[in-house]
């Protein structure tokens, strides 16, 4: 078996990989502006995987972080994907550990994302990864499958010598590039 070697998002030149994986393995069609939202604005939060000796990446993820009604740093995981061939490696699951490795460490408080109802794969993986359905939204995919949203409660860190309200000890690093945005339009109301 081939080593994998996983790398952040490096610019522009993933961008056509990246694309070429999420077209040929997810049913939800993005244009080229949905991938450029993330992948400008939350650069660090896109891993790729690679076989060494290769050029060509055989997974990505693409993430989200941002205040949730100004209550909830939330992670949101917008698309990860695994060429067929590569799958049953634990390649998503390091992407996703990877992401939201970063994702705690700027604070994170939950990590949410939508998956198929019937993926019953996507669903067996976050699942063991801790994530809990939180509820069913109907007709959400343009193919008018249902879809689960999933999410991660992320706990506070074991490591404070004060028990902290919920939210209090983790407030975005204004200092650091890493972009915080306020999500007035969410995809959720809830």
């Amino acid at each position: 078996m081939a080593e994998i070697v996983y790398r952040p998002y490096i610019g522009e030149s993933d961008l056509p990989h990246i694309m070429s994986l999420v077209q040929t393995e997810l049913s939800e069609p993005y244009v080229i502006y949905t991938y450029r939202y993330f992948l400008h604005q939350w650069p660090q939060l896109a891993f790729l995987a690679i076989p060494a000796g290769s050029s060509v990446p055989i997974g990505v993820i693409v993430c989200k972080q941002s205040m949730h009604k100004h209550v909830a740093n939330r992670g949101y995981i917008a698309m990860l994907s695994v060429n067929k061939n590569w799958r049953k490696r634990g390649v998503a699951s390091t992407l996703v550990r990877r992401s939201i490795e970063v994702m705690k460490q700027h604070g994170v408080d939950e990590v949410v994302l939508e998956t198929e109802y019937d993926n019953v794969a996507a669903l067996a993986l976050y699942e063991s990864l801790g994530f809990i359905r939180e509820k069913r939204l109907y007709r959400f995919y343009l193919n008018g499958k249902d879809a689960f949203r999933l999410v991660l409660p992320i706990p506070p860190d074991e490591d404070q010598d004060t028990p902290l309200p919920y939210h209090s000890h983790r407030q975005p690093i204004r200092t650091s590039p890493f972009a915080y945005v306020v999500d007035e339009d969410d995809e959720d109301d809830d």
